[in-house]
């Protein structure tokens, strides 16, 4: 019994020895309250409207007819699209697009009405400035779109002046008709999809940063013999006073993300705000692991810092939201297995945007539970390293 109630002296003492670095430190302040405020504010007002609108875009119109003045009036009222420039020739057109002035810009050559009136089959060019990837692409797809419109048209006039009915002519231009739907983010908000992958994977690597940096400060100021000793020279004791402080900060963090992106921004949580809180909590607790884990392999806050920055960075390109892990080489599929944020990013797809039940994700919450066993692999290690490591500027 009296074992115990030292245990849970020692923990308590540890933990308030924690408490009182976390205050004394503004870097700490900085890294686990005003870094990630900043970072949530940041990435949803930055993307706030969903998709970029208002693109700006100019036109050739070398035609200058009732139909190329209705075609360009319905392309300007694209919402990513703005019609902000004519210019007399594509040279001049391709000099603005060059300096950056637009993303691209629509050719409507001479003559477009007759000789579609004619069956002359004109061609009407676009060009996009593919360099900004989701400028050119979202360009692409107002062009293309416009100009398959405006071919439909023309040929529904030639139908109608050869006696066709509309729905003759309907028929014709569309034999098959095509019914989709955009399921469980229908507005195509890009926001919804990367807030809620980039914003937790701040908090990792603030998660990463501060627990190397906590620990590995210990060694820098010649202050872990000191620590341990509060712990009644347990590792576990240690380790556990010094991270809970840190985890309760950092989970209210997580949970405080949590209620803006869903309670307040109203982003799609189909599966109830539990499944997404538990997730977030073993996220915190999986990220503190492996920041032992990178404490523990290189005992120098120096290359641990270096450690945990590297995997967190690295965790944004292999997590799979910005490119398909499944068509990534098979090398890099099963790395990717090991960096927690890949399973948080798994477990949001299915809960908040599916909805599925919490037993369809057991595969990802058991991961990031695996992850919390990598202190123990480094533990006899980081010991070592706390009693008779000397740090090396």
């Amino acid at each position: 019994m009296r074992h115990k109630q030292k245990k849970h002296i020692a923990l308590w003492a540890v933990t308030r020895r924690e408490c009182h670095r976390l205050v004394a430190r503004p870097l700490y302040l900085f890294c686990m309250v005003g870094a990630p405020l900043f970072c949530y504010i940041f990435f949803t007002t930055l993307m706030s409207s969903g998709l970029p609108q208002n693109l700006p875009v100019a036109v050739v119109d070398l035609d200058n007819s009732a139909t190329s003045r209705n075609l360009l009036r319905n392309l300007d009222a694209f919402q990513q699209t703005a019609v902000t420039a004519r210019y007399g020739s594509v040279a001049e057109a391709r000099r603005a697009m060059q300096t950056g002035e637009i993303y691209g810009f629509y050719y409507i050559p001479k003559n477009l009405s007759a000789d579609a009136q004619r069956q002359e089959q004109p061609t009407i060019s676009f060009y996009t400035n593919n360099t900004y990837l989701i400028a050119g692409s979202l360009m692409f797809r107002d062009m293309k779109m416009m100009s398959e419109l405006a071919s439909g048209a023309a040929a529904r006039s030639v139908l109608y002046a050869k006696g066709a009915t509309e729905k003759q002519a309907m028929a014709y231009l569309q034999p098959i008709v095509i019914d989709t739907h955009a399921l469980k983010n229908p507005w195509l908000n890009y926001s919804v999809y990367l807030c809620n992958t980039l914003i937790p994977g701040i908090l990792m690597i603030m998660i990463f940063m501060v627990t190397v940096y906590s620990i590995g400060v210990e060694i820098k100021d010649r202050t872990a013999r000191a620590w341990l000793r509060m712990g009644n020279g347990s590792m576990y004791i240690s380790l556990a006073g010094k991270l809970l402080p840190q985890t309760v900060v950092f989970f209210i963090m997580g949970a405080a993300y949590n209620a803006y992106l869903y309670g307040f921004l109203h982003f799609p949580l189909n599966s109830g705000p539990l499944p997404m809180l538990l997730s977030t909590l073993l996220l915190v607790l999986a990220s503190q692991a492996l920041g032992v884990f990178m404490i523990g392999m290189l005992p120098s806050l120096r290359l641990g810092l270096s450690f945990a920055s590297l995997w967190g960075v690295l965790s944004f390109s292999i997590s799979g939201f910005s490119f398909p892990v499944m068509a990534m080489h098979p090398s890099l599929q099963a790395l990717s297995t090991l960096f927690p944020l890949r399973h948080y990013f798994l477990i949001y797809v299915d809960q908040a945007l599916n909805g599925y039940n919490m037993v369809y994700s057991w595969i990802n919450y058991v991961a990031l539970l695996l992850f919390m066993l990598l202190p123990f692999v480094v533990i006899k290690r980081l010991k070592g390293a706390l009693i008779y490591y000397k740090y090396m500027p």
